[in-house]
């Protein structure tokens, strides 16, 4: 089994950062990819940006210039540097990753959120 584990998540200031991280764990054999996505009440979950194996990545048109996506291969992590906040950017985040298992599944993985809250 695999499990992503989020953290970074909290209240901030418009114009502040933040730094999510997300962690995967288990029966790992490679990572095609991992981004992260975001949903608010009554919202469908849309992608935040996404970073795969050849470091090849995508934004929401509503966040470039803003967040960064990077990851750390010998952690299995990925990383989102969140700056200049604005409060249309409070939601849930959620991490998500395509990973081939060691029994040579591919599947995708979702963590369990991590909530962010951008105040006026």
């Amino acid at each position: 089994q695999v499990q992503l584990v989020e953290s970074g998540g909290g209240l901030v200031q418009a114009g502040g950062s933040l730094r999510l991280s997300c962690a995967a764990s288990g029966s790992i054999a490679s990572i095609n990819a991992m981004g992260w996505y975001r949903q608010t009440p009554g919202k469908e979950r849309e992608l935040v940006a996404f970073i795969r194996k050849g470091d090849s990545t995508n934004y929401a048109d509503s966040v470039k210039g803003r967040f960064t996506i990077s990851g750390d291969n010998a952690k299995n992590t990925v990383y989102l540097q969140m700056n200049s906040l604005k409060p249309e950017d409070t939601a849930v985040y959620y991490c998500n990753a395509n990973i081939l298992t060691l029994r040579g599944t591919i599947y995708e993985y979702w963590g369990q959120g991590t909530q962010v809250t951008v105040s006026s």
